[in-house]
């Protein structure tokens, strides 16, 4: 099999292939089976078809053909027509989301609905046909799963920094809605929030499944194979699981979190507001003599330990701006910050080191001058509330603001439905499409699905990205860039898992070594890249596109030049 996978990828012409196309268009002509092209350049020529090839109607009833452009028009048709399957899932998720919330819709379903487009591709790039052919074909699986990563973290990835980017201010962050410095390449970029960067750190481990299923091939040996196969399988479901689990409860506990901290800025600025000192000296290190009379206002009946119910009372006379938060719980997370000796009150020196603490956490957050303290805590509260308020606008509860909620859930069932019907009508002709125009151009149909097939099925997941990205806000710009991490991490999840059970129960041989080398190169690099970050200068858009050519032409010399597959 891998011999005759060899012997179709021989002399595979990049630059004559797409010149000739253009010539094609030109001059108006169809290559017909059986009869010889016309010269349409003196030295470059595509091969026809051979003379006994008929195509097959998928379904009995769409159309087929043999000729290059008609396989090209009917990848084009059946690609738009995925192209609105995927709008349509699009479009029905985020009406679902804005009626029933981020909960189990937001964690679970929708996450599958994004990457149902690409699965079934992958599905049934290898499900029909015999052995041979499904082993031919399932090389289209494979190029859509590298292709959509690489798309998704290369070109996409790219376009959204220069369609978000904004001034970067004093402190290297991006400053909303202010684009005065052109293009700037260091001037000018986008910043994202800290949970963005744990998303790409998923996003980097979710290509554990590759390495499982690849390291019979990095050892030379065929034995366990299958089992690593299997291995890879239920591995990458159980990451899927993971995944969706993990999207709903890390939400809430953001939140939760997010009211802690505000709960702590809360308490700094009034200890500052009481005028009793500065809490931090000139040279930003935490003043213990300020923190030691704040703890003594506290200590309302001077026995030189607070107990809950002090607690509780500092918490309740300060005015928090309308955060909406159990006082209760705000008494025993502060408890277990301070309370180190767990006797169930705070002693003067647990105090102190735990203001020392909680100081430190925001001289992080917002890093100024210490000799300005009174900003640097009016700074501090002022993120933290907005931080709360925007994990607000993505929490668990519904919209209550959607008007006639059983029509639009109504609706939003009908397009989802409309969106899978449509997805798994076409992705077996856009499939045989896409087989057909590589026997008639002789072109890997890897390379095919690789540039064609991600813009069918990412295509409206990549406007909505660009259009998030135009807004210029460091939230919008987070969201994003959130959505790029997720998409990639389902493809190399859910998809890969469809893909490695057709390989396994269809006993199939595993010949991807450069493809799956492209994946981890540029998931690893980007991972790498954007998890110890959070602002990205004009220039990381370069690194970005750079990636896409590169990964190209790795392939082409891995396989055409050393043989590898």
């Amino acid at each position: 099999m891998a011999a005759s996978r060899r012997q179709h990828r021989r002399g595979f012409p990049l630059v004559p292939l797409l010149l000739s196309l253009l010539a094609a268009a030109a001059y108006g002509r169809l290559i017909s089976d059986g009869g010889p092209p016309a010269p349409l350049l003196p030295v470059i020529r595509l091969a026809a078809p051979p003379a006994e090839a008929e195509c097959e109607q998928t379904y009995g009833f769409l159309p087929c053909t043999t000729t290059v452009l008609g396989n090209l028009f009917l990848v084009l048709a059946y690609g738009f027509l995925m192209f609105k399957a995927a709008t349509f899932l699009s479009a029905g998720s985020e009406l679902l989301l804005e009626i029933m919330g981020p909960g189990l819709v937001g964690g679970l379903l929708l996450p599958i609905l994004g990457a149902l487009p690409d699965a079934l591709l992958v599905l049934v790039s290898g499900l029909s046909g015999s052995k041979e052919e499904a082993q031919s074909q399932v090389l289209i699986g494979m190029g859509l799963l590298a292709g959509s990563t690489v798309f998704l973290l290369t070109l996409l990835w790219g376009t959204c920094v220069v369609v978000g980017k904004c001034d970067l201010g004093p402190g290297r962050e991006a400053v909303d809605v202010t684009d005065t410095k052109g293009f700037s390449l260091t001037g000018t970029g986008v910043t994202t929030d800290v949970q963005t960067s744990y998303a790409a750190r998923i996003m980097g481990l979710s290509v554990i499944p590759f390495i499982i299923a690849q390291f019979p091939k990095m050892l030379k040996t065929h034995h366990g194979q299958r089992l690593a196969m299997l291995l890879a399988l239920v591995v990458s479901f159980a990451l899927v699981l993971a995944y969706c689990l993990y999207q709903p409860w890390i939400q809430r506990r953001k939140l939760a979190y997010a009211k802690h901290k505000h709960v702590i800025s809360g308490i700094l600025r009034h200890a500052q507001m009481q005028s009793l000192g500065r809490l931090l000296n000139d040279d930003g290190t935490p003043n213990e003599q300020v923190i030691r009379k704040l703890f003594r206002k506290i200590d309302m009946d001077e026995s030189r330990s607070l107990s809950r119910a002090e607690l509780h009372a500092l918490i309740v006379g300060i005015n928090f701006e309308e955060v909406d938060f159990d006082r209760t719980d705000a008494v025993d997370k502060v408890m277990d910050d301070f309370d180190t000796s767990r006797n169930d009150v705070v002693e003067e020196e647990e105090f102190v080191q735990g203001m020392r603490k909680w100081l430190d956490e925001a001289r992080r957050s917002v890093p100024v001058g210490g000799a300005f303290s009174s900003k640097f805590i009016h700074e501090y509260h002022e993120r933290t509330r907005q931080e709360h308020d925007e994990l607000v606008d993505r929490s668990d509860e519904a919209v209550e603001s959607v008007e006639n909620p059983g029509w639009c859930i109504a609706k939003a069932v009908a397009l989802l439905l409309l969106g899978s019907a449509a997805a798994a009508a076409f992705a077996d002709p856009l499939v045989d499409a896409v087989h057909g125009f590589s026997n008639a151009t002789r072109i890997p149909s890897f390379f095919i699905s690789f540039i064609a097939l991600p813009l069918a099925t990412n295509s409206s997941e990549a406007v909505s990205a660009i259009i998030f990205a135009s807004r210029k806000k460091q939230r919008t710009c987070s969201l994003t860039f959130s959505e790029v991490y997720g998409g990639v991490t389902m493809n190399n999840t859910l998809c890969l898992g469809v893909f490695l059970a057709l390989i396994y129960f269809r006993n199939l041989t595993w010949d991807f070594s450069s493809e799956v080398l492209i994946i981890l190169l540029v998931c690893v690099v980007m991972a790498l890249f954007t998890s110890f970050r959070t602002t990205f200068p004009l220039w990381t858009c370069l690194v970005a596109y750079m990636l896409y050519p590169l990964s190209l032409i790795i392939v082409y010399i891995l396989d055409y030049v050393f043989g590898w597959s």
